[in-house]
Order: structure tokens, then C-alpha cells, then sequence
């Protein structure tokens, strides 16, 4: 199911309608013939099976067999129906369920589909750059600044964008050596696109942080590392995808990290110890100041 969304847009339209079909009842297709299912998406048996070996199974046979196993396994999660779309008559105790069910499947769907290679590749890229950009706009601008944050804090230069023209001058100063990293959940954002392009153009490696696999922004990129979140209707932008980007992004960092360990230990004792004294209750050499008592 995971594959199925991300494979989505970069499907032949009626590829798409046969996706659809899958993904609103996984259950009841892994029950159906394949003229059914063909019939629901009105389309023919040959474009079912072309789906089939788009979205990597070998034919419908085996997709059935996948989507029986699947719904077997998200079947005990969702048995309080958490899994479907915020409604606007769900009461606050559903949409509290709801949200939380779907950033926690965020975070256990990305782990799962994520690329140990890909990501060991980029590990290795950004642990001996001579510079790290990060690009994002919008909601995952934040996460390139977390990115951005969590490299400066263990002493590499990295530097986050979010604003087209620097982007793009920043992307133009770029080296060989130097690693542009373009976030983007639907990777169709032409600001990020077009960033990570020039980057490459001057010799950069470049990553893209997306959640398909097919989308514009992976044309431009060395190296994809891929999310797997849902958004819905009332759920454009949600923290669900800037939460499996951040699962990402985490990885990316605790790998960097171990690559300098000695060094990244003590870069982040030093900060810590920089802003100890801005804490309330320590004292500037970072210890604890003693509790008060009386007036």
C-alpha cells in the first residue's frame, strides 16, 4: 500500500484509476477477479496487469496475495477506524485518534520502505562535504532548518534555504564536494527543483527528500530517500509528512554523527554548555541553581 501511494502519480491515468480502486479496499480486491477489479477502475484486465508490474509484482496473482497480507497486518491498528479521512462530523476525541494514529504510522511506514543503501550513500556524501545546502519551502522548510541545525551543532557547515533567490545563488556557488540536499513531499515544488538542479549543474552531489519516488524533484537528484506519509483533504501540509521527514532527516544525522564520533560529542557538549545558562534554574557554568525558599 505504501509503494502503491507513492507510485500514484507518475502512473498512466488508467493505472491511476486502477490504484485507486486498491487503495480505497485493499481487502475487498485481494477477494476479486481481475475482471472486477477492471470493471471498478472501467478499464480493461491488460491495464490491471501493466498496474501490476508498475508498482513491482509480477501480476495479479501476486498482488492479491500482497494485499491480503497487508490488510492482515493493519488490520488490528485500524480496528478502532482510525485509519480513514477527518470528516467534518468526527467529534475531537476521533480527530485526537485520527491524527495521532496517522503520524505514528508516518514514522513505522518510513522506517520500513527507507533505503539502508541510499541512505548509507548519503551519510558518507554529507560526512565528508565541504558544505551542506538544504532547500525547502513552506511546510518543509522547517524540517530543512532542523536538518540545517542538527549539522551546525556537531560542527559542519550547512546552511538552509527557503527563499527562491538565494536558493538559487546559493546553488550556483556550489562545488564538487559540496552536497545540496532539496526537501520536498510531493517533489513537484519547482523551487526546490530547480535549486537542486543548478547545484548539480556546478558539480554538487544532490539528495532529494521526497515521498514518490517518481516525482520531478528524483530527475535532478544523485540520491532519493523516500517518506511514506498521507495526506488527505483536511490534511494538506500535515505534520504527518513533516514527521516521516524528520525520521529521515534523523537518520541522516545520527549516521553523519557516528562518522566523527569523538569529534560530534564534544561539538554538542560545547552547545549544550553555550546555552546552559540561558535555562531557567542554571547557573552560567551550567550547574543548577539552588531552589529558593521564603519570601
Amino acid at each position: 500500500m505504501v509503494r502503491i501511494r507513492s507510485l500514484l502519480p507518475g502512473l498512466a491515468r488508467a493505472e491511476q484509476r486502477v490504484a485507486k480502486v486498491v487503495l480505497e479496499d485493499p481487502a475487498a480486491v485481494a477477494r476479486r477477479s481481475i475482471t472486477e477489479v477492471a470493471l471498478a477502475a472501467n478499464t480493461s484486465e491488460t491495464t490491471v496487469t501493466r498496474f501490476c508490474k508498475a508498482v513491482g509484482v509480477g501480476g495479479y496473482p501476486q498482488l492479491r496475495i500482497a494485499l491480503a497480507a497487508d490488510t492482515a497486518r493493519t488490520e488490528a491498528r485500524t480496528s478502532r477506524n482510525l485509519g480513514g479521512e477527518i470528516g467534518p462530523g468526527d467529534d475531537l476525541a476521533s480527530v485526537i485518534g485520527k491524527v495521532s494514529f496517522a503520524d505514528a504510522r508516518a514514522v513505522e511506514e518510513t522506517a520500513d520502505q527507507l533505503d539502508v543503501a541510499q541512505l548509507q550513500s548519503v551519510i558518507d556524501l554529507v560526512a565528508e562535504a565541504g558544505r551542506v545546502d538544504v532547500y525547502g519551502v513552506g511546510a518543509s522548510a522547517f524540517v530543512a532548518a532542523d536538518l540545517q541545525q542538527k549539522l551546525h551543532r556537531i560542527g559542519r557547515v550547512s546552511f538552509s534555504w527557503s527563499d527562491t533567490h538565494i536558493m538559487l545563488t546559493s546553488a550556483a556557488v556550489l562545488k564538487p564536494g559540496d552536497v545540496a540536499i532539496g526537501v520536498s513531499h510531493t517533489g513537484a515544488t519547482t523551487d526546490t527543483v530547480e535549486a537542486l538542479r543548478v547545484a548539480r549543474e556546478h558539480g554538487a552531489a544532490t539528495v532529494a527528500v521526497t515521498n514518490f519516488p517518481r516525482s520531478p524533484i528524483t530527475e535532478v537528484a544523485d540520491h532519493v530517500l523516500t517518506t511514506a506519509a498521507r495526506e488527505t483533504t483536511f490534511r494538506s501540509g500535515a505534520t504527518a509528512s513533516r514527521i516521516a521527514q524528520l525520521t529521515v532527516i534523523d537518520c541522516l544525522f545520527i549516521g553523519v554523527a557516528q562518522r566523527h564520533m569523538e569529534a560530534s560529542v564534544s561539538a554538542l557538549d560545547a552547545t549544550r554548555d553555550a546555552v546552559g545558562s540561558h535555562r531557567l534554574g542554571v547557573r552560567p557554568d551550567g550547574r543548577r541553581r539552588p531552589r529558593e525558599t521564603g519570601k
